[in-house]
Formats: C-alpha cells, sequence, structure tokens
C-alpha cells in the first residue's frame, strides 16, 4: 500500500505551561480500580480508563469503518495494544489496562529508571551480595563475582540477554533491591502506569507483581525517547567478555519460524510461568513508527508472541492514517499536573506534583490538535523539548525517534 501522508513538522518550544494548557479542555481520565494482587483467568469487567474510556473496556477496542483493513482474526494474547510511538493515538487494543504478570518486560521500567544515572564508562566489581536474591530458574548473562563490568556491558547483559544478575548488579550500585523498586514504582507513578506494582526490578514472577500492555507500552515511549536505551535495545549481537550475545528479541534477531521484521529497532521480550510470553516492540516504516504489546498468547505454539505482534504491526501500518484512535497515551504527570491561567508563559511552570498512585491523571490533549491551532499560536520558534524536571519528554504531537533504525551486523 502507498506510505500514509506525512504531516508537515513544526519545531516547537513548549514549556511545561505550554503543555499544560494544550491538555487543560481534555477530559479527566480515571484512575485504575484497585484490583486483587493476582491476575484472573478473565478481564475484570472494570479496569482502568487512563488514555481513554475504551481502553478500560474488556475485549477488542478498534473503529472499523470503510477502507480500515480487519484484524488479524488468530490472536489469542490475553491482552494487546497497538499504538503511533510519536502522536500517542491507540490505533486498536484488547483489555489494554488488564493487570497482568509482565515478566522481563518490566526491565524496560527498569532501564528508563536507572540508565540515566551512571556513565557508560563506569566499572563495578561483583560482590556476592549483589547477586543475592535473585530468583529460581531466572535468565543470566553470567555474571561472575569478583570480576569487574562496565555500566555499557551490564545493561548489553540486561537488554540482550534479559539478565536478571545484570539487573541486580545495577540495582545494587543504585542503592541495593528495594531502593530500585521504590524508584521505578515512583517512575511508573510519574508516566501515569497506575496499573503497574513493582515487586523485582528485573520482572522475575512475584506475587503482586503486575503491569500491563497499556503501561509496558508507557515504559517503552519514555525510554525510547532516551539515545543509550534506543542503541541498547537494538542491539541484535555483541560482545560480552569473551563470548558473543545474541538479542533474544526474535523480531529483531530471527529464528527458524519467525523472520527478522521488516524496520524493527526494538524493544523487550519476557517469558515466565505465571506471565507466559509477553513482548513489546518498536518498528518504523516510511516515516509512521508504531509501538506493538502483546501479553500472554493462549495459543502456545512456538515463538507465538512475536508472530501476534507482526501480524498486528502489519494491521497497524496498514490502518495508520485510516483508522480512528481508540484512546491515546498520555503523557507523564509532570507534563499534565495542572492548568495554567490563558496566557501562561515558560517562567509560569507548573507549581508542583500530583498525588501518588491512585489520583485522577488528566489525559493528554486529542489527536485533532495536532501540529495546528493552540499548539501554533503558542509555539516558540527552533525548538523541539518540553522540560519536566531535569529530564525530556517530547510530547509534542508529532515525536520523531532519531536514530531508531539501527545497524544489523549478521554473522
Amino acid at each position: 500500500m502507498p506510505a500514509p501522508k506525512k504531516t508537515p513538522r513544526r519545531s516547537l518550544l513548549v514549556t511545561t505551561a505550554t503543555l499544560l494548557s494544550l491538555s487543560a479542555t481534555a477530559p479527566v481520565a480515571l484512575a485504575a480500580p484497585t484490583p486483587s494482587t493476582s491476575p484472573t483467568a478473565t478481564p475484570p469487567a472494570q479496569m482502568s480508563q487512563v488514555g481513554g474510556v475504551r481502553l478500560g473496556l474488556p475485549g477488542t477496542q478498534v473503529n472499523l469503518a470503510a477502507g480500515v483493513p480487519v484484524l488479524p482474526k488468530d490472536l489469542t494474547a490475553r491482552s494487546w495494544i497497538v499504538s503511533d510511538a510519536e502522536s500517542g493515538d491507540v490505533l486498536a487494543a484488547h483489555n489494554a489496562h488488564w493487570r497482568l504478570p509482565p515478566a522481563s518486560t518490566l526491565k524496560m521500567l527498569f532501564a528508563d529508571t536507572v540508565l540515566p544515572r551512571f556513565p557508560k564508562t563506569t566499572e563495578h566489581k561483583v560482590v556476592p551480595n549483589d547477586l543475592a536474591g535473585m530468583g529460581i530458574g531466572s535468565s543470566v548473562v553470567g555474571i561472575r563475582e569478583g570480576r569487574s563490568y562496565s555500566v555499557h556491558d551490564l545493561w548489553l547483559g540486561v537488554f540482550l540477554r534479559s539478565g536478571n544478575d545484570a539487573v541486580h548488579v545495577l540495582s545494587a550500585m543504585n542503592g541495593g533491591v528495594a531502593q530500585t523498586v521504590k524508584d521505578m514504582q515512583d517512575h511508573a507513578d510519574e508516566l501515569q502506569a497506575l496499573d503497574t506494582h513493582v515487586v523485582s526490578p528485573d520482572g522475575y514472577d512475584e506475587p503482586g507483581q503486575l503491569s500491563s500492555a497499556y503501561d509496558l507500552t508507557l515504559f517503552a515511549r519514555s525510554g525510547l525517547q532516551k539515545k543509550d536505551f534506543r542503541d541498547y535495545c537494538s542491539t541484535v549481537r555483541a560482545k560480552f567478555g569473551s563470548a558473543e550475545i545474541q538479542n533474544t528479541n526474535r523480531l529483531l534477531s530471527g529464528d527458524i519460524d519467525v523472520p527478522v521484521y521488516r524496520g524493527i529497532a526494538g524493544v523487550k521480550n519476557g517469558n515466565t510461568t505465571n506471565a507466559g510470553a509477553t513482548f513489546t516492540g518498536v518498528a518504523e516504516r516510511s516515516g509512521r513508527v508504531l509501538l506493538v504489546t502483546v501479553m500472554n498468547p493462549e495459543k502456545h505454539e512456538h515463538n507465538e508472541v512475536y508472530k501476534e505482534a507482526a501480524k498486528l504491526l502489519d494491521w497497524g501500518f496498514e490502518a495508520a492514517g485510516k483508522v480512528s484512535p481508540v484512546g491515546e497515551l498520555v503523557p507523564p504527570r509532570s507534563a499534565a499536573q495542572s492548568t495554567p491561567s490563558p496566557g501562561a508563559t515558560a517562567s509560569a511552570g507548573a507549581a508542583g506534583r500530583t498525588g501518588g498512585r491512585g489520583s485522577k491523571p488528566v489525559a493528554s490533549s486529542t489527536a485533532a490538535g495536532g501540529s495546528g491551532g493552540i499548539g501554533i499560536a503558542l509555539a516558540i520558534a527552533g525548538g523541539l523539548l518540553v522540560l519536566l524536571g531535569g529530564g525530556a519528554f517530547l510530547v509534542n504531537r508529532r515525536w520523531p525517534l532519531p536514530d531508531l533504525m539501527r545497524r544489523r551486523t549478521r554473522s
């Protein structure tokens, strides 16, 4: 099919106050209801409505109309979501806010939280306590006590081999597992990922450790704005010590029954007994960047989670520009914490952060605002970044991911 027509992009410097004014007319999204700490066999009748009312409904949500392709008929995942990574539009979803065990896809939140804190060249000598508390049967990259590793190599172990040992070493550097869990939970709350309850930083099966397809997509979208995150999650193979390791994301590295997906650029896979197979991926074609998250396919064929993710990405690229969204990926709380008075300027910044989990987040602006209307009126030429508490979150209605397509070395 022909590539979707791209909307002209304007460079905007939007401060926090500007962004808040864009969302001033947006409806208030309901916070996630308090569920049990264990997943159920069927989705609850009431789920979070963060990002839109329809995202809180059980079952498949899509706006089929003339010219919109039908969804693949053989999808078996308990939960999935397809969204535009730049605009934040949710193109289709199935039980998007169903709280389920995330497995190692939770490592996206770990990386988005901890990765900026240590320079890549920092060396750390591993002591026995660094590896304490790892779950039985954990996936590992092969960290050894008494050896020194660079932060760069540790992150390769996290992203390529889903190494729980690398996660625990980095957590030790961050003040310990308990501190890292707290930091991750705080960051999830800041991202409005209210379905997520963090118990272990590595995603290992623990009672009460839950997330959702919607939240995992928020983690991926936030992480992908960091160059190092993009570099690591899109690396196919690399040297680790004297060995070569390969990415276990089969849409990136390929397998006997799954070809490398055209345009794939990450993000993270997972698999545990309790969670089943989980996967979040990002791909780009003709300037369109899509995110897909798939959780726990009931069909237990080899690589089924990747096969269903590929089908959803294919549908998304064909449907993008034709299908009306059913919801949106919300911005962080810092970007939507209050509504400024008319004519507010950059110096009017946000006056503080809203409450913790359970408070009502504010949805971001709708797609109709695009790069025109109030956005143009508030634009300041030459800028792109929204400043959020020392970080940067690109929440313009077009959200470019520079450097997205990575080099792939073949053996």
